[in-house]
């Protein structure tokens, strides 16, 4: 039975899958679409066998996954898909309303993160969908992720604030910010791990692939999306899929920040494949 990894329908996973299409590779694989919210139930009720979820659901369920050794999405300073967009200065958001896009668990602790341990100030917080015109009606801010950040990234409204986490991240703590992690059921990876090799080596050569074709890849974007392939190139170009050790402890700092905000109870091992 082939393997069965998840795909996110994001514009920063797409490097990484245009090079598995590129290179027949999803023969191999069985590739399942859903959103980054959806991953983590469908890896843990055995719906899928690897897939990219948020970190800190990861660092949730740390006992029953374990990690791909070399991919990861993550940033060394901006991201441009990851913003925060206020109608106030950062440090005037004391008590005020902000609003957290539905979609990414880990961008939301890194927003309470920051905005506690990094500027000092605690508002109250809604989930909402990333609709940016309902979340500044109803709020003073809004996390944005994914498309909806880069298309706010790239047009910028006049009248916000605007705050890319990943810079703020690095500029903090001088560390890579690790947003989702490539994570393998243990069960699978203990009953398959030539399957799980196999997957790893494809999505390393995927990478490989995507670097070194960096314009083919904005030029398709740009198809689909009213931005020019350059922005696209700049984008691909700033976004990590890097997970070596100096990535793995802004993993561990990001996890302990978490602890120190009560959206984690502990820092569990990084447990990854191949490593144990």
């Amino acid at each position: 039975m082939r393997p069965r990894l998840g795909h996110i329908q994001f514009l920063n996973c797409l490097p990484l899958y245009y090079g598995l299409v590129k290179n027949d590779v999803l023969l191999d694989v069985e590739l399942v679409k859903a959103a980054p919210r959806d991953l983590t139930g469908m890896l843990l009720d055995g719906e899928l066998d690897i897939a990219p979820i948020p970190a800190i659901e990861y660092a949730r369920h740390a006992d029953d996954l374990v990690l791909l050794p070399d991919i990861a999405i993550s940033s060394d300073g901006e991201v441009q898909s990851i913003l925060l967009l206020s109608k106030v200065p950062v440090e005037g958001l004391d008590g005020r309303l902000v609003a957290l896009t539905n979609t990414s668990r880990t961008s939301q602790v890194l927003t309470r993160v920051l905005l506690a341990r990094h500027w000092g100030v605690f508002p109250e917080y809604v989930e909402m969908p990333p609709d940016i015109g309902q979340m500044m009606r109803d709020a003073d801010a809004a996390l944005l992720i994914g498309d909806d950040a880069l298309r706010a990234y790239w047009d910028p409204p006049a009248d916000l604030e605007i705050y890319d986490l990943g810079a703020e991240w690095t500029a903090w703590t001088d560390l890579p910010m690790v947003y989702a992690v490539w994570a393998v059921r243990r069960e699978f990876a203990e009953k398959r791990p030539d399957a799980v090799s196999n997957v790893a080596e494809a999505l390393n050569g995927s990478l490989a692939y995507c670097r070194a074709h960096l314009e083919d890849i904005s030029d398709y974007a740009a198809r689909w999306e009213s931005f020019p392939s350059a922005q696209f190139l700049s984008y691909f170009d700033t976004l990590q899929f890097r997970f070596e050790p100096r990535y793995r402890e802004g993993l561990t700092r990001y996890l302990t920040e978490a602890v120190a905000v009560d959206e984690l109870d502990d820092v569990p091992a990084i447990r990854i494949f191949g490593e144990e």
